[in-house]
């Protein structure tokens, strides 16, 4: 049927018959070579250019979110520390690009490790000590060497929200009602009656009995008051300390959302984006690479784009995640190809960060049922989108773990035998039931496992620029249990196909808009480290053939590509 320039697209049509793909152009408009690049705007300096159009260092990063207390135990008292993470970094990055020994991630987000009363960290009783079950902040310098010297970057979990009730400025408040410390939290003479945001009791009566105080997570956690501007300069001297003194990379900020209420509205008030917008800038004054990602649980674009332009460089995108989740799942991409396609056409800059679970969810093992083939899938499709990625530690070896909490945070699963090669003692928590096979030592020597994949996968996306930071364009597929996109940079384009259902895809047809890949001829690479695809020629009005010397004629059943089209020598 006829349409107008501005509505034409061209239609990218692959047929998978004997060794051949063919692909075709239809109906396009003459298509020129794709502009020099331009200096790419950074968030973290307010969109100006950075000098050299170099990338934030997160665009192109894999990050591994790290629960120091299950990680490796280094002196048997059963409970993970820091020199126990030290000991582990090479498993994580040796340093050695070329070694393939390594998972590959260039930084680790650590859950909480400042001093707290709880086993999770997320009640800080002091904001500038590292909790003594870890170690000392002298361990902490150390790892932030260590790491550096591998190429890692460290962010850490800054606990913005609230603090502990055990916190001295929390006792000073309600041992004395006169107390300065007394404006730090929310207080009331009444209760005022009405719950937080999830239902939940949020006024909790004071000890004394005179009053009630915010917590809007538990009564073991009270609000900070950030509408009095001492607490914003001290929380400001906290993150001061941590990106100069502690040499940190960033911060994960948790609950973010919540920081400040204006009554019932507890959650993304204009007050706490203003907050936000002021801190952030005072962040990028102290330093202006570091990395800034909030958790705003449970967002979708929608929800994030209060959030955008000139706050925080990145969220966690709750929305993608589920759906990328369910996509292996069920096998069925539309939703997420949707998800994604509003994400990269509505968030600036590719500024979210995507996962599969983290340590508030059930692992994804578990909610697989431990299908190793959608394990290997759900991988392919956080590696291979865009954003920047976050694995839950253990995840890149199937573990699995479902809530309560503490069963979904158990020790890493290094090797069977006594303490499953996390410590020489009792861990603090029992391990999963596979703790003796389901190990990190099974799997490094096993080029079909799951721990083999996501090396494999990160190393790609490492390799190439377009997987870390090119655009995004969905491509549209005959098989609806096919997801097809591109991912492109000015110099290099690669074509992702997922074929998440369980019966293969056969004569399949693909279509993209125009200008989604330029016309020409292009050498077709395996980016899995498979052999040479062959070669692909795209024009407005012949067809392209891409020759697949591997011999098949249908894209298996759960199974994908991930083809790196380099633009051939004329």
């Amino acid at each position: 049927m006829p349409c107008s320039a501005k509505h034409q697209r061209a239609r990218l049509v692959a047929q998978l018959t004997g060794a051949l793909l063919v692909v075709a152009v239809l109906g396009a408009p003459a298509i020129v070579a794709a502009a020099p690049a331009t200096p790419i705007a950074s968030p973290t300096t307010g969109g100006t250019p950075v000098a050299g159009g170099t990338l934030p260092w997160w665009r192109d990063a894999v990050c591994y979110e790290v629960f120091v207390r299950s990680f490796s135990d280094s002196d048997g008292d059963g409970t993970g520390d820091l020199p126990g993470l030290i000991e582990q970094l090479d498993y994580l990055n040796d340093g050695d690009p070329s070694s393939g020994n390594d998972l590959g991630v260039s930084c680790i987000w650590l859950m909480p490790i400042m001093e707290s009363t709880s086993y999770h960290g997320y009640d800080v009783t002091d904001f500038y000590a590292i909790e003594r079950d870890y170690g000392t902040n002298d361990d902490f310098r150390h790892l932030m060497d260590e790491a550096h010297g591998r190429g890692i970057r460290v962010i850490i979990d800054l606990v913005l929200n609230h603090t502990s009730v055990e916190h001295p400025w929390f006792q000073q408040a309600v041992s004395d009602p006169a107390s300065p410390y007394r404006d730090w939290y929310i207080f009331e003479p009444e209760d005022p009656g009405y719950p937080g945001p999830w239902g939940a009791q949020a006024w909790h009566p004071a000890p004394d009995g005179g009053a009630f105080y915010y917590g809007v997570f538990w009564s073991g956690m009270p609000d900070l008051n950030y509408r009095n501007p001492a607490v914003t300069t001290e929380m400001e001297k906290v993150t001061a300390f941590w990106l100069t003194e502690m040499g940190v990379d960033g911060f994960r900020f948790d609950a973010i959302k919540h920081l400040i209420e204006e009554g019932r509205v507890q959650e993304s008030t204009p007050a706490t984006l203003a907050w936000i917008a002021d801190y952030s800038a005072f962040v990028r004054a102290e330093k202006p690479e570091a990395y800034m990602v909030g958790e705003v649980a449970g967002a979708g674009t929608d929800a994030l784009s209060l959030y955008y332009p000139g706050l925080l460089d990145a969220y966690f995108h709750f929305e993608l995640a589920q759906q990328t989740v369910n996509a292996a799942n069920f096998g069925i991409p539309r939703q997420l190809a949707g998800v994604a396609k509003g994400t990269e056409d509505r968030i600036p800059d590719q500024r979210f960060a995507t996962f599969l679970t983290n340590h508030d969810q059930p692992r994804i093992a578990t909610q697989l049922g431990g299908a190793a083939a959608d394990l290997r899938l759900a991988a392919m499709l956080l590696l291979t989108m865009p954003g920047t990625p976050f694995i839950y530690y253990g995840e890149e070896i199937g573990m699995a773990g479902d809530k309560p909490d503490e069963r979904i945070r158990t020790p890493m699963q290094w090797s069977p035998g006594p303490g499953g090669g996390f410590t020489t003692g009792r861990p603090w928590e029992s391990p999963q039931d596979d703790w003796q096979t389901r190990t990190v030592a099974a799997q490094p020597t096993d080029p079909a496992s799951l721990l083999a994949w996501y090396r494999t996968l990160i190393h790609a996306r490492a390799a190439h620029p377009a997987l870390g930071h090119g655009d995004f364009t969905a491509v549209a597929s005959s098989d609806p249990n096919v997801f097809a996109f591109l991912r492109t940079t000015p110099a290099e384009q690669v074509l992702v196909l997922i074929n998440l259902g369980s019966e293969p895809a056969v004569g399949l047809s693909l279509t993209a808009p125009v200008g989604a890949i330029a016309a020409g001829a292009y050498g077709a690479r395996d980016a899995l480290g498979g052999p040479q695809a062959g070669q692909i020629r795209v024009d407005a009005t012949d067809t392209a053939v891409f020759t697949l010397p591997m011999y098949f004629d249908e894209l298996p059943a759960k199974s994908g590509l991930v083809l790196a089209l380099t633009p051939s020598t004329p």
